[in-house]
């Protein structure tokens, strides 16, 4: 099973989605990539995911392109931007879903607001990805 998670700047969203596909399932192949990709994972997302056992981070922040070629079962795009500028991915692709999230890099505040905006994503992607796991892939192993 072959999932591939898109955001635009692949730094966040789709960092914690990937973390928690794996997290699910091992075997599973996941990757994730951006439209913009940024070249760096975002901390506090890596700090999120880190503070429930998962760690990202030797996650790379990848572009779109490098997996144009490929067949997936799966894309997934998580942000509303990857959604509207996302590749055609021409015959390769099985499935393709879309699951929207706030980006919590946008938050403004203090820190503890901040924060908990980071907490609030991660555990909304959580639950999506856990209930599309549950429903969608584990059917199909």
């Amino acid at each position: 099973m072959k999932i591939l998670i898109l955001c635009t700047g692949n730094s966040c969203r789709s960092q914690m989605a990937h973390g928690f596909m794996q997290s699910f399932n091992k075997d599973l192949y996941v990757r994730s990539a951006g439209t913009e990709a940024s070249g760096k994972l975002n901390p506090h997302a890596v700090k999120a995911m880190k503070e429930i056992g998962i760690d990202i981070s030797h996650h790379t922040s990848d572009p779109v392109d490098q997996y144009l070629g490929d067949e997936w079962d799966y894309v997934i795009t998580v942000c509303g931007g990857a959604n509207e500028n996302c590749p055609v991915f021409m015959g390769k692709v099985k499935h393709r879903l879309h699951m929207g999230f706030d980006d919590p890099s946008d938050a403004t505040g203090s820190d503890e607001f901040i924060w908990s905006e980071y907490i609030r994503v991660r555990d909304e992607i959580k639950d999506a990805f856990s209930k599309f796991y549950k429903e969608e892939i584990e059917p199909e192993l």
